[in-house]
């Protein structure tokens, strides 16, 4: 068997995918290489996805096929033993065969708890200030008696063994600081540099600091990464290899691309403590997932800080790089000096110098290792600098909003006037979105081509205010609703023929003495909007759903997630 090595890692390639692999399909996955692209030489990426549960996948890049097919699966193991693929989904139904939701090692505490006995002060600190553990219920399975769930956390500083609730890592952290390795050392060394990459991109955006261009002498050392920058040129983009490490203090590089049509910049970062696998991984990161038809559509340069330092722009740059950027980050004079910095040692003395670099910049270290699945992962959180989002996420975007009120989207056609209130009441309180699609805020996987999947929060409004007789609040949402431009044609009709309805009865006119009239223009769909308007018809299509398996999409989804709490429980058995 050939075996290729590349740096940063212990083992083949080979090997790595040999082993992932063996142990995902292990658990009884089925992995399909979904969608391919080799856009330029030397920068490969590959969508894997299981073939019976589309949430379980992954993404992978790399320098050559069996480098981002060995990334693929490295990510899906840690996002399997993390249990970041199911971290928005409803699973309390996992309870009744297994004695954990989470992790084996997970505590549950009563919500009236006091905060400060469950976190350690660093994380008190930061977020508990106006919190209470009631906040923290658990999205995932807090439907049940218990209220809020810790995984336990070891702090490097110390090596003391802390709490941390799942509800704030989902929060705060989502996936960052997630990795896999084939050894502790390999996949903590990814996992701190993957933390390092994504602080230090938000300052120099935050700032609009202008990074020093890599010298054309030094880029020569890489003629894979020249070949693979060349190619794109070719191909009529300009970009730019840039030292983003801030003076050789962070492990960090950046490759941006000039678009030729939109004038859109796109930014892209890599980190690790080798020079060439962080410039490397910022190349490959330019067009994973993209053809290269797929990059235009980045917003242009702008001067405009406030929009650049905007929270929602920051935070698009974690999720897809679609944030806008300062002309900054593509000046002549940079604010500072070109660092030739690289980091040869092995990995472990690039784990410990990565923390060690932490510990000096007054930040504590927090590690959770996974190793039931037969490979390595673990998830790294170090508060106040890999946090992804603000703490008042915690109070005015919790993910746990729709827990009080799953079993009334479960009953909805029955569930009655005041859980009906205070349903609706929870969607006001919380702002919640109305564009948002209602099971996705409940944390369930839809089926296609239903009213539950074509549901948004604004029509369920809707639904509430005439299932409560509010006609006249029912009238000024239904307004809303039509203006959306998120409904199918029979939607439209019905809803045409409602706002017709709504609109004579509290102008106290009579339908009924329209009725000619209102046939005409609305046909079939007049009988269902009366129906809906005085309230003998509730919740059209919206049939009630099985707390076990709200649709067959969530069922699917739960038997996925049985097979990695299986795969746990051998684990824990030695079988």
């Amino acid at each position: 068997m050939t075996h290729t090595f590349i740096p940063g890692k212990d083992a083949a390639l080979e090997t790595s995918l040999d082993t992932l692999k063996g142990h995902i399909e292990g658990l009884g996955f089925n992995i399909v290489e979904a969608r391919w692209l080799n856009p330029a030489p030397h920068i490969w990426s590959v969508h894997i996805r299981d073939r019976d549960c589309p949430q379980v996948f992954a993404n992978g890049k790399g320098a050559n096929r069996k480098a981002a097919l060995a990334s693929a699966y490295g990510e899906m193991l840690e996002r399997l033993a993390t249990r970041y693929l199911w971290a928005d989904f409803y699973l309390t139904p996992a309870q009744k065969d297994f004695p954990f939701i989470h992790q084996a090692e997970e505590k549950w505490w009563s919500p009236d708890t006091p905060l400060d006995q469950v976190l350690d002060p660093v994380f008190y600190q930061r977020y508990g200030e106006d919190l209470t553990l009631a906040e923290l219920r658990d999205m995932n399975g807090g439907d049940a008696d218990h209220s809020v769930c810790t995984l336990p956390y070891v702090r490097q500083r110390d090596g003391a063994t802390v709490d941390v609730p799942v509800n704030l890592i989902g929060n705060m952290y989502v996936s960052n600081g997630m990795s896999a390795g084939n050894t502790r050392d390999e996949g903590q060394v990814q996992g701190l540099a993957e933390i390092f990459e994504r602080a230090i991109k938000e300052r120099i955006i935050r700032d609009a600091i202008t990074l020093p261009e890599v010298p054309a002498a030094v880029l020569a050392r890489y003629p894979r990464i020249q070949a693979g920058m060349a190619a794109l040129e070719a191909n009529g983009f300009q970009l730019r290899a840039l030292d983003a490490s801030l003076g050789g203090q962070y492990p960090v590089m950046s490759i941006v691309l000039l678009h030729p049509d939109d004038g859109g910049l796109y930014a892209c970062f890599g980190a690790h403590p080798r020079f060439e696998v962080a410039l490397e991984r910022a190349l490959t990161e330019l067009v994973q997932g993209r053809a290269l038809d797929e990059l235009g559509g980045f917003p242009p340069p702008t001067a405009d800080l406030d929009l650049v330092t905007d929270p929602h722009n920051l935070e698009l740059h974690f999720i897809d790089a679609s944030g806008y950027v300062s002309w900054a980050l593509i000046g002549e004079t940079p604010d500072v000096d070109f660092c030739d910095w690289d980091d040869t040692r092995g990995n472990a003395e690039q784990r410990d110098s990565l923390i060690e670099l932490l510990h000096q910049e007054g930040h504590d270290v927090y590690i959770a290792e996974h190793r039931e699945l037969g490979a390595y992962a673990s998830r790294i959180l170090v508060p106040g600098f890999s946090d992804i989002y603000l703490p008042d996420e915690l109070k005015w975007h919790n993910n746990n909003q729709a827990v009080p009120h799953r079993a009334t989207l479960f009953a909805l056609p029955d569930a009655g006037a005041d859980a009906w209130q205070a349903l609706l009441d929870g969607l006001e309180d919380d702002n919640v979105n109305d564009q948002m699609s209602v099971l996705e805020w409940a944390g369930i996987v839809p089926d296609p081509e239903t009213a539950w999947e074509r549901l948004r929060v604004g029509e369920l409004k809707l639904w509430l205010l005439l299932a409560l007789g509010e006609q006249e609040a029912a009238f000024e949402q239904l307004a809303l609703v039509r203006a959306s431009g998120n409904l199918v044609e029979d939607d439209i009709r019905c809803f045409d023929a409602l706002a017709s309805v709504l609109e004579l009865t509290l102008a106290g006119e009579s339908p009924d003495d329209y009725a000619r009239a209102l046939q005409f223009y609305h046909g079939d769909a007049l009988a269902r909007a009366t129906a809906l308007a005085s309230g003998m018809a509730v919740f059209p299509g919206l049939d009630a759903m099985h707390p076990d398996a709200p649709t067959l999409a969530h069922r699917r989804l739960l038997e996925g997630y049985a097979k990695v709490l299986k795969g746990q429980q051998r684990a824990a058995d030695g079988t």
